[in-house]
């Protein structure tokens, strides 16, 4: 599928921050209305994804390109021969199965091996991946079951396989279904073990760029799921481009072979577009089950990966946990000045980058190395000792972690896309930092913003259209160009800013239109901060409904020396932890105007979570959800006349 590479002559550039070019469109103003970056690497006119573990097999057979964790605890490594033997393998079994071309196979499972080995034999087969959230209840299941018509279910555990058999149990033909924990993959590679190898070449090499090679379903933040459809070379153009801006960069600046350690959820098109990446630069990856940091921490030590792609919701918790830590050792205050010395120090640093500001001075670069030793090392210590780069998407990063990150020694780069982009439609450039944007458009990308503010992106990473859905394709595809529903601006430089999503703006009764996000990203950087929903819509004044972080709670109580397990309901009343929660609220408030402040919160009982249908499986609040569960705390918040 034209996957082959020579990234040699990319990593020998001298000027790796100027790759990529950028084309601007200004309006008679001299705004920035559009900007275009040229591709990096062109369609393809043959071929498909499913050729990459056969590329790499027959280019370098013995090249490690996966990591798989062994019940010891080994990470054992996985040669482009044998990966591709697997796939294949299981291809057979898929076919044997009953696997049609173009038929759906589903996918419920955590981040493990066993999902990027059927990712790839259900597309050397000639079917479709149809990705599901291993905590999807029988209801979701059954419907994006129903809806992508798959007739094949590949479930992690028991539990998984259950949801599926009581979700489809009224289908006239309800799907067959597997369980990796109780050895689906073996159980396919025995079924097809009579198969020739060539029936999976040949429905193979029957694939084209325009193949649909996913369907991946949205959150379903406001109704019910729709299925992206996106094809080969959607894939194609998303992880080629990626790897051909970041990877030069990665390898020139650290002088390090590049590896991951992958653990976001595979059923999110980000993750699945990091394994296609990854193995199509064949860079080593493993991989881990759990987002929870706590779970997380200890295999990041074990892997000690060169590179991360997280949420903010990692990187927010890694500098929690480092602040608490600190607190037990009574270097509280130590940790504190570190954060603000990391601040100012990357702030001047930034300035440098920019051209507009000299740089950290001496003392500043003293202060810098006094709290590398004593906090900046830990930090990296904890993700392992080589990590030097790390991605960010899903939602913006605080600006000051971003900064406090950087002068750690870890470069945070964000990024911004959908379901429907294929993952990153723009990304921050390397070398070039733009903390408080989303960066440039990724090569092959055009990015315009509309009349009313309104994001919308065109390119070879655009889906083709929701699976069964005309109605709704037509009403976000118009002439190429889809409409994300965000709001945004471009700066000079054609860097995108997310300012909100148009469906989340609230109109105070006095007329002023807030987006909740800003306030929302900011609070929830802060501790003690779990969740939080702002509020205000046609209402006096704008408000906050905050949950406090369980492990935030357990050390505050601690470090009071407070009960353990004393309820919200009366910590909630503690004027300290009031406090501390304030000050989130008015760090919030620096990034508006006095009209668009949190002007009252409240601190409910519980978390949000998707359990309890309040987080989508991506980690979006679900808005009607939560302002449905709290209705009664939003009527006493405004109660009170402020």
């Amino acid at each position: 599928m034209g996957v082959r590479r020579d990234l040699k002559r990319a990593e020998q550039r001298t000027d790796l921050s100027a790759r990529g070019r950028i084309e601007l469109i200004r309006d008679e103003t001299g705004t920035v209305r559009e900007a275009h970056a040229q591709p990096m690497v062109e369609r393809p006119a043959t071929g498909s994804i499913a050729d990459i573990p056969y590329i790499n097999a027959d280019e370098a057979p013995g090249a490690v390109v996966l990591r798989r964790r062994t019940a010891e605890g080994a990470w054992e490594p996985v040669t482009a021969a044998a990966f591709a033997q697997e796939v294949t393998a299981v291809a057979k079994g898929l076919i044997a199965a009953g696997l049609e071309p173009g038929g759906r196979v589903a996918v419920m499972s955590r981040t493990r091996y066993e999902w990027t080995v059927l990712d790839f034999a259900v597309w050397a087969a000639g079917g479709r991946t149809v990705p599901v959230y291993p905590t999807s209840s029988a209801p979701q299941v059954e419907w994006i079951v129903r809806d992508s018509g798959a007739r094949h279910v590949i479930a992690e555990t028991a539990g998984n396989a259950a949801t599926v058999t009581t979700g489809t149990a009224g289908h006239t033909r309800p799907p067959r279904v597997w369980q990796l924990d109780a050895d689906a993959l073996t159980d396919l590679i025995t079924l097809g073990e009579r198969l020739p190898d060539e029936e999976v070449t040949k429905r193979r090499t029957a694939l084209t760029p325009d193949t649909v090679a996913t369907i991946c379903y949205t959150s379903g933040t406001t109704g019910q799921p729709k299925g992206c459809v996106l094809t080969h070379a959607n894939l194609h153009a998303e992880a080629a481009n990626t790897v051909e801006l970041l990877h030069p960069v990665f390898q020139a600046v650290t002088r390090q072979a590049a590896s991951t350690l992958l653990f976001l959820p595979l059923a999110h098109i980000l993750g699945r577009t990091l394994q296609i990446a990854c193995l199509l630069a064949r860079i080593e990856t493993g991989h881990c089950p759990s987002v929870k940091p706590d779970e997380l921490r200890p295999m990041l030590k074990e892997f000690r990966p060169t590179f991360l792609v997280g949420v903010p919701y990692l990187f927010e918790k890694i500098h929690d946990t480092g602040r608490a830590t600190a607190e037990k050792i009574g270097r509280g205050a130590s940790f504190d000045r570190a954060d603000r010395i990391a601040v100012r120090f990357g702030e001047a640093h930034l300035r440098r980058s920019l051209g507009t500001g000299k740089g950290p001075g001496p003392v500043l670069h003293a202060a810098r190395a006094l709290y590398d030793l004593l906090v900046y090392r830990r930090i990296r210590k904890e993700l392992g000792g080589r990590l030097r780069y790390a991605i960010s998407g899903g939602s913006p990063l605080d600006r000051d972690l971003s900064l406090f990150f950087r002068t750690a020694g870890i470069v945070v780069y964000e990024g911004y896309g959908l379901t429907e982009t294929t993952a990153a439609a723009t990304i921050v450039p390397p070398l070039r930092p733009r903390p408080g944007t989303v960066g440039l458009p990724v090569p092959g990308t055009g990015v315009r913003i509309a009349d009313d503010g309104e994001v919308l992106i065109r390119g070879g990473i655009v889906f083709d259209g929701y699976w069964n859905n005309p109605e709704a394709t037509d009403a976000v595809l118009t002439d190429g160009w889809f409409a994300t529903g965000d709001l945004g601006a471009l700066d000079q430089d054609g860097c995108l800013t997310i300012t909100g999503r148009k469906k989340d703006i609230l109109v105070t009764s006095g007329g002023k239109n807030v987006s909740p996000a800003i306030l929302e990203d900011r609070l929830r950087s802060r501790s003690p901060i779990g969740q939080c929903l702002v509020v205000g819509d046609n209402r006096p004044f704008v408000g906050a409904l905050v949950t406090l972080d369980p492990d935030a709670v357990a050390h505050w109580l601690a470090v009071h020396k407070l009960p353990p397990g004393t309820p919200v309901s009366t910590v909630g009343r503690d004027p300290r932890l009031r406090a501390a929660v304030q000050r989130a609220v008015d760090y919030a408030n620096e990034a508006v105007s006095r009209a668009e402040s949190i002007r009252a919160f409240t601190l409910v009982e519980g978390e949000f979570t998707e359990e309890n249908g309040m987080l989508t499986p991506s980690l979006k609040v679900k808005r009607h959800a939560v302002t449905t569960a709290y209705a009664k705390e939003i009527e006493a918040l405004y109660a009170s006349g402020r």
